[in-house]
């Protein structure tokens, strides 16, 4: 029985064996992924064969989550199963709630809104978008925000990509422990140089904005990508570190890259929802939070927010996100989306 540094659990020795090194083979790669033995050893430092028949290809590693639900699925894993939890990722629950507004899912969809969408999305959504942050954030504004400011993208990760591809040759700062494709993400360009910022404080779950005004001029970044409320930790910017976060963007003229796919999961607000309320009725509205609220200039401030139909409105199979910023930054990401991945209705 191997003691010590030798007995290695099954993630770690797949991370020598395949990541830190050149995989033999593919099949080599499906036969032992797919093995149960969770005792199996592999070699500590394996050498990698010439032979393998896709040499022109990198093996490209499954971000956290996907590696997870993935292994889970080859183990009898199944979203519909009651045998399982999805402790690997973060899925909403997509079924009904108690006391939650209806849902009605039925459509008729027409033979013209089967055509290619725009590279910016359907028109009549990025409306619908631009009116969901005016109510919620921007009422007392002057500046508001309209369907020029909107993109819509087919999934989260499409819109991060579109981001990173119309980037400059800048540094773009993200924190750790975030959201695992962020890496991933930063690494696809290299125009981008990604800078992970550490907390001068380890024991602060949050950076000050302080310390962030630190970072962001100290370092020179050209963009900052967050998650909030954080992916994993679940830690919030709220209120005035957050409208200072947006202050200190605009001052620095560094691009805040706002990640708030669950802008909706806060459980301390006072409004509480009442069944099947009216859309337009504020009481409708527990808490949400978003860095909308604190922009002065829609077409003027440095923020890209990103969010979608995924997690807060629980469903992500419909791959329906957006981009809400400048307009000139909207018109960029469209043209971006021209080679990525084209449209989204």
């Amino acid at each position: 029985m191997p003691r010590g540094a030798d007995r290695r659990n099954t993630a770690h020795n797949i991370f020598l064996k395949f990541h830190r090194h050149t995989a033999k083979s593919m099949k080599d790669l499906e036969i032992e992924e797919e093995s149960e033995d969770e005792d199996q050893e592999f070699e500590s430092t394996p050498q990698a064969e010439p032979n393998s028949p896709f040499e022109m290809f990198h093996h490209v590693m499954k971000t956290g989550v996907i590696y997870a639900s993935s292994r889970a699925a080859k183990h009898g894993f199944s979203m519909l199963s009651e045998d399982w939890a999805n402790m690997g990722q973060g899925a909403p629950e997509t079924g009904p709630l108690p006391g939650a507004p209806t849902r009605d899912f039925h459509m008729n969809i027409q033979d013209a809104e089967l055509e290619y969408a725009p590279t910016t999305g359907d028109t009549e959504l990025r409306v619908k978008v631009a009116e969901y942050y005016n109510h919620l954030y921007r009422q007392e504004k002057e500046s508001k925000y309209t369907y020029e400011n909107v993109c819509i993208v087919p999934g989260g990760r499409a819109g991060l990509t579109r981001v990173m591809a119309a980037l400059g040759n800048i540094q773009v700062g993200y924190f750790t422990p975030d959201y695992t494709a962020y890496q991933q993400a930063l690494g696809l360009f290299m125009r981008i140089s990604p800078s992970p910022v550490l907390h001068r404080n380890v024991h602060e779950a949050l950076l000050p904005s302080e310390d962030f005004a630190f970072e962001a001029g100290g370092r020179g970044l050209g963009a900052m990508l967050l998650s909030n409320p954080a992916n994993p930790t679940g830690q919030s910017l709220e209120g005035d570190e957050l409208d200072a976060y947006v202050k200190i963007a605009r001052d620095l003229n560094c691009c805040l890259l706002m990640d708030e796919f669950y802008s909706h999961y806060y459980y301390d607000g006072e409004n509480v929802s009442p069944e099947d309320g009216g859309a337009d009725d504020d009481s409708n509205w527990p808490k949400t939070v978003s860095s909308a609220k604190y922009i002065d200039d829609v077409n003027e401030d440095p923020v890209v927010i990103v969010n979608g139909l995924t997690k807060n409105w629980r469903c992500p199979g419909f791959r329906v996100c957006w981009l809400v910023a400048p307009k000139p930054i909207v018109e960029m990401l469209g043209s971006a989306g021209s080679f990525l991945d084209g449209g989204a209705k």
